[in-house]
């Protein structure tokens, strides 16, 4: 094959909209780019599994692959869950090369991605300077995951919002409903929740559910199959596919 398979792996979700979500986000990456051939498998909950789709790629005559997991931050799935599954797969399919891509974030292009759900919301540039933001992740017990997402906010609070703060649905403080009472407590006129995940489900309703509850003036959809989400996922799959110092040709 003259170029690797990109493989999009997800976590999961017993709720349909997951699955749905990410299919058309792969679905746009093949779009931005035709003739690349994009596959989706996810880690639980979903079918295809990821061993099974690889044993596919491979009885198929696929060569090389590119893995890239669909995570935001470095943690627990990046950091062992995948490396473990692609482990295993490489000791059983030796002919397949499987490189694993990067995570998402962090990424100009995420941030983007925020910028344009919150103006599908109805955040206004104008509203910015008098508006307080909620980042809101899924959250996570590691700490590197946990300062990536600080790091975020710290950038944020450079492009014209009066105050942004991080919020996590588990595994850390504050919650979501928590953030937006804080900034309502400084005097912030408006309250955005931006939800910093890519696809509905338990938590990503956990984090709407708490800026409801403590009455946010706009809250933003998920991150979804957005065009500069799907150009993310390109840049990763040219990251990982070229070795570093080579030319990047197609």
């Amino acid at each position: 094959m003259s170029h690797p398979v990109l493989l999009v792996i997800a976590h999961g979700s017993r709720d349909p909209r997951h699955a749905a979500t990410v299919h058309a986000l792969t679905q746009r990456v093949r779009a931005q780019r035709p003739g690349l051939r994009v596959e989706t498998a996810f880690l639980e909950f979903n079918a295809p599994s990821v061993p099974r789709v690889l044993e596919r790629l491979a009885a198929e005559g696929a060569d090389q692959v590119v893995a890239l997991p669909l995570l935001l931050t470095r943690a627990f799935h990046a950091k062992t869950d995948i490396p473990s599954v692609l482990r295993e797969a490489r000791a059983r399919l030796p002919r397949l090369h499987i490189r694993q891509a990067d995570v998402l974030g962090p990424s100009p292009l995420l941030n983007a991605t925020l910028g344009r759900r919150l103006r599908e919301a109805g955040a206004r540039p104008g509203d910015l300077p008098r508006t307080g933001l909620v980042l809101a992740s899924a959250g996570s017990s590691d700490p590197e995951a946990i300062a990536v997402i600080a790091e975020i906010a710290r950038e944020l609070r450079h492009t014209g919002w009066c105050a942004v703060r991080p919020a996590f649905a588990s595994a850390s403080l504050p919650r979501t409903e928590d953030a937006v009472r804080a900034l309502r407590a400084e005097g912030v006129d408006r309250v955005a929740v931006a939800p910093y995940v890519i696809a509905p489900g338990r938590l990503p309703d956990r984090i709407a559910a708490g800026a409801e509850a403590a009455g946010a003036d706009v809250l933003a959809d998920v991150l979804g199959p957005a065009p500069e989400l799907a150009r993310l996922l390109l840049d990763r799959y040219d990251e990982a596919r070229v070795p570093v110092g080579a030319s990047l040709s197609a």
